[in-house]
């Protein structure tokens, strides 16, 4: 099948995406962290642990990390450390989780309580950080501490629904400026002008993510995750196109000349309800096929083959808001569909990953259920 193919050729033949510690190689480790789970094949598991040898010292420190830039993605590869302590029981990873959770507790903050993005973008919360740290901080703070700081790992979801959601679209904005000074930012609200497919999708898995990661028993609190995903869920789904079953670049703007539908953030959307169906957040009769056609659809229209060479394409390769110094990025409609499209990027191939092997145990776990 052509899905394990690119997934076993783009892991096999797979080079760190930067020199750095960097979440881009974190998405794809993830990726093929879940690939193990649902396969069961050692060829994921070892994928991941060859690349944390290389950045993970004997005394827990991170080589090529630089912890005076305050970076939310830097982050997000960490999660990768829990799942190799717990396959191997090896010290260091354990020590680099305190290490990454060191940073994390010197992170800057904005006033109303969020981390802000990075220390290029102060006073700023991206939905992208959502997803970059929040996970990880649930995984830490479930498993090693008492789980007191669930309020404020939950407060920071609840000041996106407060400051970046828009209820008439049923959507949230990208970024939000607390300062309201940025040249992106709206002077009233803070918030950037358009609805970024990527941004949403990294906060839809980071929902199901955090929520997968708290305990159940605090239930107030993991129903407010609930909750805000499955709000979020019922209002990006009135943009989904009927056609392809995938999502424009610019969610909401599918009549703008030149937009298009994007795979990174489909596949996010795909992979989140795979995953909330399986914990239960979705029901399996109503959600499962919805998660499945996005996938299939992705497998049948976004998977090519040349040269007997298996590549996922209709990628956007990056976009952001600002600086200053690069006014180009001004979360314009205009913005985010000039910039470059491509194919086989990790943010959408370990996405790819995640999204199959939730895919995978789903339709075993309908079947033995007899619901599929």
């Amino acid at each position: 099948m052509k899905a394990e193919k690119f997934m076993r050729d783009y892991v096999k033949e797979y080079t760190r995406f930067k020199e750095y510690w960097n979440y881009e190689d974190g998405c794809v480790l993830e990726g093929a962290a879940q690939m193990y789970g649902a396969s069961g094949e050692a060829f994921y598991a070892d994928f991941v642990e060859d690349y944390l040898k290389y950045f993970v010292m004997e005394d827990g420190t991170i080589d090529h990390f630089h912890p005076g830039k305050f970076n939310l993605d830097s982050i997000k590869s960490g999660r990768a450390l829990f799942f190799m302590y717990e396959r191997t029981g090896e010290e260091k990873y354990r020590k680099a989780i305190e290490f990454l959770m060191d940073r994390l507790r010197d992170h800057p903050r904005c006033e109303c309580g969020n981390f802000y993005h990075k220390d290029i973008y102060p006073q700023q919360v991206w939905l992208d950080g959502l997803y970059m740290a929040q996970p990880f901080y649930m995984e830490y703070e479930t498993k090693y501490e008492k789980k007191e700081k669930y309020n404020d790992i939950i407060s920071q979801f609840e000041n996106v629904q407060k400051y970046m959601y828009d209820a008439e679209k049923g959507l949230c904005y990208h970024g939000y400026d607390e300062a309201k000074a940025q040249f992106w930012a709206d002077k009233k609200t803070g918030c950037s002008s358009c609805f970024w497919l990527r941004s949403m999708g990294w906060y839809l898995m980071a929902l199901v993510d955090v929520t997968d990661g708290m305990s159940v028993e605090i239930y107030e609190q993991y129903r407010k995750l609930v909750d805000i995903y499955r709000l979020l869920l019922k209002g990006i789904l009135k943009y989904q196109d009927k056609e392809s079953k995938l999502f424009y670049q610019v969610i909401d703007r599918s009549d703008a000349e030149g937009n298009y539908t994007e795979t990174s953030g489909s596949l996010m959307v795909a992979y989140s309800i795979l995953k909330a169906c399986r914990m239960g957040i979705l029901l399996k009769e109503k959600y499962a096929s919805v998660g499945m056609e996005i996938l299939e659809s992705v497998m049948e229209k976004r998977l090519e083959e040349r040269d007997g060479k298996m590549h996922l394409t209709g990628i956007c390769h990056a976009a952001g808001l600002g600086p200053e110094d690069n006014p180009v990025r001004d979360g314009s409609l205009a913005y985010y569909l000039s910039e470059e499209v491509g194919e086989d990027d990790p943010k959408a191939a370990g996405v790819f990953m995640m999204a199959y092997a939730q895919y995978v145990q789903l339709k075993k776990e309908m079947e033995q259920e007899g619901v599929l």
